[in-house]
């Protein structure tokens, strides 16, 4: 039996939470490297400053995941996650703008993203739980469209502080008013926009699903037999050495550590699980690892090399458009500030095109050349926005690369997913969605560790060849996209 279609205004209350979510993670890409250099950061040190989304998120999504697919209560089942992340998310982004020192508001950005994961990790499997299989990819469109609004209110709001003579100029070390209002109001969307949703949606029981063919009910769920992976101590070698190798080579760049001894503590927890017999998450976690669909795998090479381009593009948009365009590398000056918010407004671009093309455009393009095709194109048009801004040095012709990146923003965020939804076990989506979120995360990681040493390395105060970076790990997408065996 399928699920009964839902109304809009059904569809609208399940997906108003976006508004919210995304607003707070507009703020971040917008202003977290205006915060960090606002506070005397250099620039080959953001990226492992920038640790905390990565971090967060394949520490939280996969534990969210698998225990949100086994939690219900007055609630529900995703509902009660959604509800705790907001409001840590709010009381985080009150008190991040107003940090009187640098950890203090890196502390604030781990607890934010640690929050946000929470909401969100669990949003796609509400949302394929709550529709039926024709109303899915509408379904996920229409949150993006949502989730495009609260892109906008984050992105907008310093510009728009700024109009009505809000103060967007600080001494050395201080935050701006526009910057720090912005937050505010950040925060008033992501609780109201959150709660809404928590309180004006039911979710179907775990009988309910059971009906539908979606899921067995918790109770009646077999003993799922284990598969537990080797190879752990290739792991562990393979971070010693580079742990090793560190000191010889690249003695002051201490964010490899984080990498390489990531590797060994990965590494560790699979020798572990392969020798113990406990029937735990991690155990659940390494098993279905292991046991991805194909389609799964090929779709996690297009994400990992996607995200490696992403993770270059967020931090460094602002130092690369203020001294590139605006000519000025000192965050207390006007010039500085006005390049900032102008890096706002083209990030509005691309959030506004992205909302408005989830609902008019991508649901026609993909019925009419499929998922693979459609995203396989706008991957090389991503690729061609990347190498656009070596060259581009007038304000206004920011926006032509800009429009290129909202449209490749709604391909990469709705067309993997539908692909994804259709061959991922209904009563596993939310674990399964949490572990292919580790190929969204790891080359933020990759990224985060060794692109200040790469940027110190090759081209000290030329950031803009990171964007160069940011194209080849997209052709690398594409060309892997081509080969994904569905639609």
């Amino acid at each position: 039996m399928e699920k009964p279609r839902k109304s809009l205004g059904g569809l609208v209350n399940m997906q108003i939470m976006g508004l919210g979510v995304a607003s707070s993670f507009a703020l971040q890409e917008s202003n977290t490297a205006r915060i960090f250099q606002t506070m005397g950061v250099e620039l080959a040190t953001l990226p492992i400053l920038m640790l905390a989304g990565p971090v967060t998120g394949l520490i939280m999504q996969p534990i969210i995941g698998h225990y949100s697919d086994r939690t219900w209560c007055r609630l529900g089942r995703r509902r009660p996650y959604f509800l705790g992340g907001a409001i840590v998310a709010t009381l985080a982004m009150l008190v991040l703008p107003n940090a009187g020192s640098l950890w203090l508001a890196v502390a604030m950005l781990w607890i934010l993203d640690f929050a946000l994961n929470a909401v969100m990790e669990p949003g796609r499997a509400f949302t394929s739980e709550m529709t039926p299989t024709s109303q899915r990819t509408f379904a996920f469109g229409l949150g993006m469209l949502i989730g495009g609004g609260g892109q906008v209110v984050g992105h907008m709001a310093p510009w728009v502080l700024e109009q009505i003579n809000v103060s967007n100029v600080a001494p050395a070390g201080v935050i701006p008013d526009t910057v720090r209002l912005s937050y505010y109001i950040g925060a008033l969307f992501t609780i109201l926009g959150v709660g809404w949703t928590v309180f004006a949606v039911r979710e179907y029981s775990p009988a309910e699903l059971a009906a539908f063919g979606d899921q067995e009910e918790a109770e009646a769920r077999p003993h799922e037999a284990l598969v537990r992976p080797r190879g752990g101590e290739r792991v562990v070698i393979a971070g010693l050495v580079l742990t090793a190798l560190i000191p010889a080579f690249a003695r002051t760049q201490y964010s490899l550590y984080v990498l390489s001894l990531g590797a060994v503590l990965v590494g560790l927890a699979q020798m572990a699980n392969a020798r113990g017999a406990r029937d735990g998450f991690v155990a659940h976690v390494f098993s279905d690892l292991a046991q991805m669909p194909p389609v799964m795998k090929q779709l996690a090479v297009v994400h990992f090399f996607t995200w490696i381009a992403l993770f270059i593009r967020w931090p460094f948009t602002t130092p690369v458009i203020t001294q590139y365009v605006f000519h000025s590398t000192d965050p207390t000056s006007a010039a500085y500030n006005e390049g900032a918010n102008w890096v706002d407004l083209l990030n509005t671009t691309y959030s506004v095109v992205s909302a408005l093309a989830a609902v008019l455009l991508f649901p026609w393009l993909a019925r009419r050349f499929g998922n693979v095709r459609t995203h396989t194109a706008f991957l090389w048009l991503a690729v061609a926005c990347y190498v656009s801004i070596l060259f581009i040095r007038d304000k206004y012709l920011l926006f032509v690369p800009y429009v290129g990146f909202g449209l490749v923003w709604t391909s990469l965020n709705l067309l993997p997913f539908v692909i994804l939804t259709k061959v991922l076990p209904a009563n596993k989506l939310g674990i399964y969605l949490g572990i292919f979120n580790f190929f969204i995360v790891i080359p933020q990681i990759l990224v985060s560790t060794t692109m200040g040493p790469i940027l110190t390395a090759f081209f000290p105060g030329d950031p803009v060849w990171t964007f160069l970076i940011g194209a080849v790990a997209t052709a690398f997408a594409a060309l892997a996209m081509m080969r994904v065996a569905a639609d």
